[in-house]
């Protein structure tokens, strides 16, 4: 059987044959524990994630290699950041948007069971933060701001420099959820003024488990309460040994992802352009949701008029896309993104993601977009049938809509 072609590179992306490579031998000949410093198999693993850690932070525009926190994924690096500043501080405010993946938004909902303030912020009907709303809500009592770099569900791209200079200038730490933004946007801490970023190696065609979280150590100094305690690892912030050959993945990964982005952004832009032409070409009633222009290349989040994203999906076996973010696909309630973007109840249920990569090209969107058009027009007219009164006469056939650019 034919593997489906793969449409969720939001969720996680196939990891690079360069990026294998590089990791090859750290499996076998060169194992050793970057922590043991007194022979030769430890010093080389500590040369091999010392020359990571640059890597990864000359991808952010990191100044200090030493900035740079090894952990397991954006997940762990999103908790560090919001309960590392606030349990630092001992009490205080959390800020965050109304659209934070669920690894800031729980960590939010956990730290407020704890007896920490958490203010939510809205955003617009495209998923953008407005930045003075931002600064009329900080506070006295506010410790940290944490808003999503860009959005995996709906591709929505913050504009960050302007956020955080306005957390500069009030004296408020701001922190990052950049997991879909490092590799595929110009990520630059220093220029756009972020004291935290969180990322992720498997987001950009590294391998699953290792991530980092930026801490910026320029004055002053920010201070974080580390999670996990034991040998005092990677500057006392996250003890455990490193997963060396994961580590030095990630470096290869961002490396490489820096050398190609703006070509891929490029050639990801047109693939999405075109799926969404001939979808929308093919078939009536197709929406975006989410920015029109401040979007990830290889993001489309669509609702098809009438017909229900969970049924279009389980229509498609040769296709590989989804509803929405990975990590919360567990839970069956509602989109809280669209939700948040003031959706109807309809459109929020039609809703399903569509995540381009590497591997993708022109003959797997014309596929997908003529899969997508044909069950969606049977599922539309199977509902129309079904809610026909019995002896009812039989509908017009829906015409083909003009090609598709945007409708809100």
């Amino acid at each position: 059987m034919q593997r489906p072609i793969y449409l969720d590179h939001h969720a996680t992306t196939p990891c690079d044959e360069r990026v294998l490579d590089a990791m090859r031998p750290y499996f076998r000949e060169e194992f050793g524990n970057a922590a043991s410093r007194t022979h030769a198999y430890g010093w080389r693993a500590e040369a091999a994630v010392e020359r990571a850690r640059e890597e990864v932070a000359a991808a952010i525009g990191a100044a200090d290699p030493r900035e740079i926190v090894f952990t397991s994924g954006a997940t762990e690096s999103d908790n560090l950041a919001l309960q590392g500043v606030l349990r630092a501080r001992g009490t205080g405010e959390l800020v965050i948007s109304a659209i934070e993946h669920p690894a800031v938004s729980d960590t939010a909902h956990a730290l407020a069971r704890e007896g920490f303030a958490v203010r939510v912020l809205p955003v617009d009907g495209e998923g953008l933060v407005d930045p003075a709303a931002l600064e009329a809500a900080i506070a006295e009592r506010t410790a940290l701001v944490s808003v999503i770099w860009a959005h995996g569900e709906i591709g929505a791209v913050q504009p960050i420099a302007e956020l955080a200079a306005r957390c500069r200038a009030r004296g408020v730490p701001f922190h990052s959820d950049a997991a879909q933004a490092v590799g595929k946007l110009p990520v630059d801490v220093a220029r756009d003024g972020v004291d935290l970023l969180s990322f992720s190696a498997h987001k950009v065609y590294g391998p699953k488990g290792v991530g980092a979280l930026y801490v910026r150590r320029q004055r002053p100094r920010l201070r974080l309460a580390p999670l996990l305690h034991g040998g005092g690892h990677e500057f006392g912030l996250r003890s455990g040994s490193l997963p060396v050959p994961l580590v030095v993945g990630m470096g290869a990964a961002l490396r490489i992802a820096g050398a190609e982005r703006e070509e891929e952004a490029r050639r990801l832009l047109a693939l999405r352009e075109r799926l969404l032409g001939r979808l929308g070409a093919a078939l009536p009633g197709v929406r975006v949701n989410g920015p029109k222009d401040r979007r990830l290349p290889g993001n489309l989040h669509l609702s098809i008029e009438g017909v229900p994203a969970d049924a279009l999906l389980a229509s498609c076996p040769e296709l590989a896309f989804s509803t929405g973010s990975a990590c919360a696909s567990a839970r069956p309630e509602p989109s809280p993104v669209l939700v948040a973007l003031g959706l109807s109840p309809d459109r929020v249920r039609e809703g399903f993601r569509i995540g381009l990569g590497r591997e993708t090209r022109e003959a797997d969107v014309d596929r997908a977009a003529d899969v997508i058009a044909e069950r969606a027009a049977r599922l539309r007219a199977e509902r129309v049938a079904s809610l026909r009164p019995a002896g009812a006469a039989t509908l017009p056939a829906s015409q083909p809509s003009e090609p598709f650019r945007e409708s809100r």
